[in-house]
């Protein structure tokens, strides 16, 4: 059976199912998970490792935090093997160590390695004052002595930590000058100066870190909460420019079919007025023609009596001709000229010209001031009387038995006669 599941193990790796090593590493140790656990966030670990860090914060106020999401937990939880992760871990120990990393410029070398690539450091020990590869830390887990060494996770080279001047670890702080120095710091130049251990500084420097990032949340759900206030005001915005525009367009509409039909109406005036005009000077034409007629008749009967010698017949005819040849004055008066229908559009055109200049710059004021700024929340009754608007009841959704008045605004109810109680009324 043993043999038949290392064969399909074999078979798993040579179809290219691969495990990661680093993937089972606890993130206290660094090393592969021994004992798996899982706690609430979901981060496993060692259980020795886990316990062994929730001791040191449980005795403090009895709230323990996950290692690297920092979440808190109280009551401090049950922990609990993971069976599967264990298993898991199992496998990828038998598929042989990890192959050791090699130290790269932003890594810290191991300063036990030989050669001129060294593996990358893991795990600090304050004790020997040295960063370890994995391979060259295994004695800190096994030899007795070792093992009560602090070691600690590589964040920077342990250079870094050790004063330049007695080449000691800088585990002191001291608040007057505020930077870390040595034991025997504290004796010569800081002699004077308040200095706390770094270890009682850890607890406050936590604190500040969680108060911090507690103001660092608060003001990102701050700054949050006005971003979606500014969208919601850039689509209010929008909706209130497509408004503005589809009433503007509307507007003008009507101004110009204004114009446009006011013009219509102006020259069908001006063309039945001239009908009209051209009617009464035809017809005027017709009599002056009929007239210059009959004094051309008269005109020739004059010329025949010239020749007449009997001027007593003469006279009598003449008398006659005379009183017929009187006739009613056809000459038409001055034409009126349509200047001043002209005069008057004109008038039109300036006035409306006028009213634009005064408009227009209210018109493109009002369009220029576009206010982007967020109004203070309102925090006293006149502050939230500007944010009043009047409710309407909708009449269509009305209750059959409800009666809406004062503009939709307020209901009153019917009041039905019981047929049972006849003298009762039910207000329904």
């Amino acid at each position: 059976m043993a043999d038949r599941q290392e064969d399909q193990e074999q078979q798993q790796q040579q179809h290219g199912v691969q495990l990661d090593h680093d993937q089972f590493c606890c993130s206290v140790c660094l090393d592969l998970l021994k004992d798996p656990v899982t706690i609430y966030c979901g981060h496993n670990y060692c259980r020795n490792c886990i316990e062994g860090c929730w001791d040191r914060e449980d005795e403090e106020d009895g709230e323990v935090s996950c290692p690297q999401c920092r979440e808190t937990f109280r009551p401090r939880p049950v922990l609990r093997r993971n069976n599967l992760l264990a298993e898991v871990v199992e496998k990828v120990k038998r598929m042989g160590p990890a192959a050791p990393a090699c130290a790269g410029p932003a890594d810290v070398p191991c300063d036990f390695c030989s050669g001129p690539s060294p593996d990358k450091a893991t795990m600090t020990c304050l004790t020997c004052f040295a960063s370890y590869c994995p391979s060259h830390l295994e004695p800190h887990y096994s030899i007795p002595a070792l093992k009560k060494h602090r070691l600690v996770a590589v964040t920077a080279p342990i250079q870094e930590k050790m004063c330049t001047k007695h080449n000691k670890l800088m585990e002191v702080y001291c608040l007057q000058d505020q930077q870390l120095i040595c034991s025997f710091c504290t004796a010569n130049e800081h002699k004077h100066h308040k200095c706390v251990p770094v270890a009682v500084l850890k607890d406050k420097t936590k604190n500040q870190l969680v108060s911090s990032r507690k103001n660092l949340q608060e003001k990102v759900q701050q700054r949050e909460e006005e971003l979606q206030e500014l969208s919601q005001a850039e689509d209010s915005l929008k909706c209130c420019a497509e408004n503005s525009l589809k009433d503007c367009d509307r507007m003008f509409a009507d101004l110009i079919s204004s114009l446009q039909r006011r013009r219509s109406e102006v020259k069908q005036l001006i063309k039945v007025q001239e009908q009209t005009a051209i009617a009464q000077v035809v017809e005027l034409q017709l009599q002056l023609v009929e007239e210059i007629t009959k004094l051309k008749e008269k005109d020739a009967e004059l010329e025949q009596l010239a020749h007449v010698d009997n001027f007593i017949y003469l006279m009598q005819i003449f008398q006659s001709l005379s009183t017929s040849c009187d006739s009613p004055e056809l000459t038409p008066g001055p034409l009126r000229s349509l200047s001043d229908v002209t005069d008057c559009v004109s008038e039109l055109r300036d006035k409306i010209e006028l009213v634009l200049k005064e408009i227009w710059p209210r018109i493109t004021a009002t369009v220029s001031y576009v206010d982007f700024s967020l109004p203070p929340a309102p925090n006293t009754r006149e502050e939230f009387l500007c944010y009043y608007l009047p409710l309407t009841l909708d009449d269509t959704s009305n209750y059959p038995y409800l009666y809406l008045m004062d503009n939709n605004s307020r209901i009153k109810p019917f009041l039905i006669i019981s047929p049972a109680h006849p003298h009762r009324l039910w207000r329904r």
